[in-house]
């Protein structure tokens, strides 16, 4: 007959437990992936393929409707190599370009005999792309009046335009400028006069009108199309990191990102603390009250087994063994109830009564506790195998103990 004892549970019945939650978490991670690749493209700001706020995906559409394409790149020479006559090129990051792709783009602009579009342009910029042109203090974007005859900005009306300001008076050659939008006596939009090759240069103080957020409103949406759409081809230039250095060093780690993926990894925080809430243990004071039903004293056993096992309480589990073998044994051996868990007393007087050396008695009912749940299983055996050599006859053939003698039995 073999007696079934309680160990440890394999790697298979680890993973059966666990697969609810890992299925659940696995789903989590999946779910937040895909959120993230689909929102992939939206790579920031004035980027053409961007629906975020501060995208321009929306003027790009707009302009796809009236049969203009547009086409993106983010090195100078590819811009260089894309303008064209029946094209308007679109910087839209000017100012943060390198000099080294200033002087590859700028000549290349001038000479193509197309549109050149800058959005914000500072002082080093407009040395480039517009000689003779000062960049002033900047103003906040703002809704304000075209003040101009030019046409693009009489047809579209009130904008929201700012940003940097312009002074066009200090070269002789700009006489034939138009000034639009004007904020404290300069013009924030600025149309430069043709050059010999056919081309003119469009410099737009702040980019805010051609947010997505922002294109619906006012006269937006008609000055945009109007400024870019006025060739057939757009080519939309977005600096990459290498020819534009000084916009990234100011971003932060989180800001390299794109908002996809910020936007999954805030979801996916959020369902993991959710699903930890809901998985967490929530214990409560301690209530007693009495049973409904009576419960076996085996069953009452079993359970605080399992409840040690779950726990991993091997060291109480074998104190509670000892300290009901130390218990059982001590009146059996003549040792006093005050001296059961003593040290001493127990371990010599079972040693005399079973003839086993006193330390090995000692380590078996004081030792340290069993390191692993097999050991645990082989100190029970023994604690149950030095209680049958003190009391090989309190039991009969089939386990049950024996009537006890009546003396007063009559004969």
């Amino acid at each position: 007959m073999t007696t079934d004892t309680a160990v440890s549970p394999d790697a298979r019945a680890i993973l059966r437990r666990a697969r609810g939650f890992v299925a659940a978490f696995a789903l989590l991670v999946v779910a937040g992936l895909v959120i993230a690749l689909f929102s992939s493209g939206d790579s920031g700001v004035l980027h053409p393929r961007s629906a975020t706020q501060n995208g321009s995906r929306a003027v790009t559409e707009l302009l796809a409707d009236r049969g203009i394409d547009t086409t993106l790149v983010t090195t100078a020479r590819e811009a260089a190599a894309a303008a064209g006559r029946d094209s308007t090129l679109l910087i839209a990051r000017p100012e943060a370009l390198t000099e080294e792709a200033r002087g590859i783009l700028a000549p290349a602009a001038a000479e193509s005999g197309g549109r050149t579009v800058l959005l914000g342009p500072g002082q080093a910029a407009l040395d480039a792309f517009a000689p003779g042109v000062t960049a002033e203090a900047a103003v906040p974007a703002e809704e304000r009046e075209p003040d101009c005859a030019y046409d693009p900005a009489r047809r579209a009306g009130s904008a929201l335009t700012g940003g940097h300001r312009y002074d066009l008076t200090r070269a002789p050659a700009l006489a034939d400028a138009t000034a639009c939008y004007h904020a404290a006596g300069l013009p924030t939009l600025a149309t430069l006069p043709a050059t010999a090759e056919g081309g003119d240069t469009v410099l737009v103080g702040a980019p805010e009108l051609l947010y997505n957020q922002y294109l619906d409103e006012h006269g937006n949406a008609s000055l945009a199309l109007q400024l870019l759409g006025d060739r057939a081809h757009l080519v939309w230039y977005l600096p990459g990191p290498d020819e534009a250095p000084a916009a990234d060093d100011e971003q932060s780690l989180t800001g390299l990102l794109a908002p996809g993926w910020r936007w999954g990894a805030l979801q996916l925080a959020i369902a993991v603390c959710l699903a930890a809430l809901w998985r967490a243990r929530r214990l409560g004071p301690v209530v007693t009250e009495p049973l409904p039903v009576s419960a076996r004293a085996a069953e009452t056993t079993e359970g605080h087994a399992r409840l040690y096992h779950q726990a991993g309480a091997r060291d109480r589990a074998a104190d509670a063994l000892r300290a009901a073998t130390r218990a059982r044994l001590a009146p059996l051996v003549g040792v006093p109830p005050a001296h059961t868990h003593t040290r001493d007393a127990l371990p010599a007087a079972l040693a005399a009564h079973t003839g086993d050396s006193a330390a090995a008695v000692h380590a078996l009912l004081f030792g340290p506790p069993p390191a692993d749940d097999p050991a645990l299983v082989r100190l029970a055996d023994d604690l149950d195998a030095l209680e049958r050599r003190v009391t090989p006859r309190t039991r009969d053939a089939t386990g049950a103990p024996p009537l006890p003698e009546d003396k007063d039995r009559p004969s």
